[in-house]
C-alpha cells in the first residue's frame, strides 16, 4: 500500500501546484507554502478518503475559504479519492520562510518583494527595526516603507527611490 500511495500523492501535489493562490495568481498555493500535507485512510465500507491540510497565513485569512473550495472542486472529481476533505490546519503556524524558491521567484516576477528569509534563528542582520525590502522591479535596496499596512494583513507598500515604483512586498512572519 506504501508504494501504491506514493505516485497517488505525487499526483495530488502535482494537481495541488497547479491551483493560484486567489489573492496572488502569479503563486500556487503550494509554492505559497499553505498546503500542511496530504494523507490516505481507508474509510469504513470501503473507499478511499484524502485530506489536505490547509494553513492560513495568518488568522482570518480572507482567501481561506476560496482555497478550499479551489481544492476541494480540483481534487474531489474521484480521481484521487473516494472523498476529499480540506481541513483548516492550525497544528504551526504559517510563516513566510514556507515560501519556496519557486514561489519567491514567481513574486518577484509579477512585482511584490518576497519576504526576507528568518530562518530557524535570528541573526541580527534580515531584520531592521525600519524593514528594507528590495524593489522587485530594478533590485535596488534604496527603499522606503510607505505603509506597514497593505492591501492584506501580509503585505506592506514600499517605494523605490532608484527606479521611482512603488510595490507591495511580503512581510516576514
Amino acid at each position: 500500500m506504501v508504494a501504491a500511495a506514493r505516485p497517488r500523492e505525487s499526483a495530488v501535489w502535482e494537481a495541488l501546484g497547479e491551483l493560484s493562490d486567489p489573492e496572488i495568481p502569479a503563486i500556487s498555493l503550494v509554492d505559497l507554502g499553505v498546503i500542511r500535507g496530504v494523507s490516505f485512510a481507508d474509510l469504513p465500507g470501503g473507499g478511499v478518503r484524502l485530506t489536505v491540510e490547509l494553513m492560513p497565513t495568518f488568522l482570518g485569512c480572507p482567501a481561506i475559504e476560496i482555497m478550499r473550495q479551489q481544492i476541494g472542486e480540483r481534487l474531489g472529481d474521484h480521481a484521487f479519492a473516494d472523498e476529499v476533505a480540506v481541513e483548516l490546519s492550525l497544528a504551526e503556524p504559517w510563516t513566510s520562510d514556507r515560501i519556496t524558491p519557486n514561489g519567491r521567484e514567481a513574486l518577484r516576477a509579477s512585482g511584490f518583494a518576497p519576504p526576507v528569509t528568518i530562518g530557524p534563528v535570528f541573526d541580527g542582520d534580515s531584520l531592521t527595526v525600519l524593514p528594507i525590502a528590495t524593489c522587485p522591479y530594478c533590485a535596488s535596496r534604496n527603499t522606503t516603507l510607505e505603509n506597514p499596512f497593505g492591501p492584506t494583513l501580509c503585505r506592506a507598500i514600499y517605494h523605490c527611490a532608484d527606479c521611482r515604483q512603488p510595490f507591495e512586498a511580503f512581510k516576514p512572519i
